[in-house]
């Protein structure tokens, strides 16, 4: 009996001690966190910690709205639970939360989720946007208008607010025996009437205005494909461009070299355009003058249109400048003492050349040049201009990458062919252009021995409004013409 008693005693002694022990333990057990009904625990080992950086959120994000976009809305759930059991917070967390718990309906969780998302970042619409939404499925509908009323504040231009307003305003409707309005109002009738006298004005405008277009037949044309190749013998390309394709090529009636440029048939391929293009093309075949590649013809086929022009013997200003890297200013001036006398005289005429570059002007054996390449001419009038866009967009005035010519676009494309000579290079490059001051370097910065004065001149022709521009190419080269050059303007052969 002794023997009992004193066992009875010494468990009595040992169980507060085995009590003590699991509380201690129990008690240095992270206790686990409750997110969204699902239980994690939590380590606090040492030897666990990893540095939770900016870097690693976004990264942690970026996968978890990964998983969202695939509809794995349980694994964002677990990956967030596990995250946070780990000290690894963020407080766009709530937010994904609350959208896994939306694509699973569990709309309870998306209340709650969404709530702790408003209270780290109470300026974001989306939540209270999904908290809205989940108010709408437990009919809250007071509280849900509260919410989007709310987000309409911070994001007026948010599309689900305001279908979940126009949703909430029909049920209120309902709920009031209203019958719901109708958004759209019916269209007068006595605004479809004028507008169909308008549409029948029109049409007989256009039917009248062209009436030889909607009368005539298919044309059929004179010339074929093959019989242009039985009268020219093509021999090579020479080059391409936005229009078409340029061959050399011999016409073996009259025994002669010709270039011969091939427009795009896509181009041409509205018979208004065609009519519009053949009578420019014939317009510029008029222009005679020694500085000027003259058009022979214009061959009119089914598919195609093609531009016979005279064949000059040289090379273009574009691949000097690819050898010889930039040109003295002595020989700028000479050459462009051409290049001026030409489109002086094509602007006589009214026309326009639109498209002037350093592929268009031809320097001959005597240094002598030519202005070749008028197809995409224009006939203008002195008050308007012209309105259509043509041209090389790195050579091209503002206004005419508007829509809209005039002879002071020639002198803006002029003036940078002087300046690309000059330099070697377009303003619009890297070293042309002071971002800062958003204006072009002067080219007496960028190459030796240019006189300053060709920097005025430069500015002046390159103005962005037309009106404040040089005016006329005869003003632009007499200036130009009256700055000497440097003595010591001999450039290296240097590619830029």
């Amino acid at each position: 009996m002794r023997k009992f008693i004193i066992l009875f005693l010494f468990i009595l002694v040992i169980t507060p001690v085995g009590f003590a022990a699991n509380t201690k333990t129990t008690a240095q057990t992270a206790a686990p966190l409750l997110v969204g009904g699902n239980f994690s625990t939590q380590s606090n080992n040492p030897t666990q910690t990893r540095a939770f950086t900016q870097d690693a959120r976004d990264g942690e994000v970026a996968r978890l709205r990964e998983q969202l976009r695939n509809g794995q809305y349980n694994e964002v759930i677990k990956r967030i639970n596990t995250l946070t059991a780990n000290n690894f917070v963020d407080n766009r967390f709530y937010l994904l939360l609350a959208i896994a718990f939306d694509g699973l309906k569990k709309y309870d969780d998306v209340i709650y989720s969404a709530g702790q998302a408003i209270a780290v970042a109470p300026q974001d619409s989306r939540a209270y946007i999904l908290r809205a939404q989940a108010y709408v499925t437990q009919n809250n509908y007071e509280r849900a208008r509260i919410d989007v009323d709310t987000a309409l504040k911070l994001n007026p231009d948010s599309r689900l607010a305001r279908n979940l307003k126009k949703e909430l305003d029909a049920q209120s409707a309902k709920e009031r025996g209203e019958k719901p309005q109708s958004t759209s109002k019916g269209i007068p009738r006595w605004v479809i009437m004028y507008v169909g006298i308008i549409l029948l004005a029109v049409c007989v405008f256009v039917y009248f205005r062209y009436e030889d277009l909607f009368r005539r037949r298919r044309k059929t044309y004179a010339r074929k494909e093959a019989e242009i190749k039985d009268q020219y013998d093509f021999i090579r390309q020479i080059g391409e461009g936005g229009m078409g394709k340029v061959y050399e090529a011999y016409d073996k009636a009259l025994k002669r070299k010709v270039a011969i440029k091939r427009v795009r048939p896509e181009l041409v391929r509205s018979a208004y355009v065609r009519e519009q293009f053949l009578s420019e093309a014939r317009m510029v075949a008029l222009l005679r003058h020694p500085y000027i590649v003259e058009i022979y013809t214009v061959i009119e086929t089914e598919n195609s249109l093609y531009l016979v022009f005279e064949y000059v013997d040289g090379q273009t200003l574009e691949t000097r400048l690819d050898i010889d890297g930039r040109l003295p200013f002595s020989q700028v001036k000479a050459l462009f003492k051409n290049v001026c006398e030409a489109l002086q005289y094509a602007h006589s005429q009214d026309i326009v050349h639109c498209d002037l570059k350093p592929g268009n002007i031809m320097i001959l054996e005597d240094d002598k040049a030519k202005v070749m390449d008028f197809g995409v001419a224009k006939k203008i009038d002195n008050q308007t201009g012209a309105r259509t866009v043509a041209g090389t967009p790195a050579y091209m005035a503002p206004e005419q990458q508007r829509g809209f010519m005039r002879k002071q676009s020639d002198v803006y494309s002029l003036a940078l062919c002087v300046y690309e000579a000059l330099v070697g290079q377009v303003p619009w490059t890297v070293k042309g252009f002071d971002i800062a001051n958003k204006k072009i370097v002067p080219a007496s910065k960028l190459a030796p021995h240019i006189p300053a004065a060709v920097d005025a001149v430069l500015v002046d022709a390159l103005k962005e409004d037309p009106k404040e521009r040089i005016q006329s190419v005869q003003e632009f080269w007499d200036r130009l013409n009256a700055i000497e050059p440097d003595p010591d303007d001999n450039p290296e052969k240097t590619h830029y």
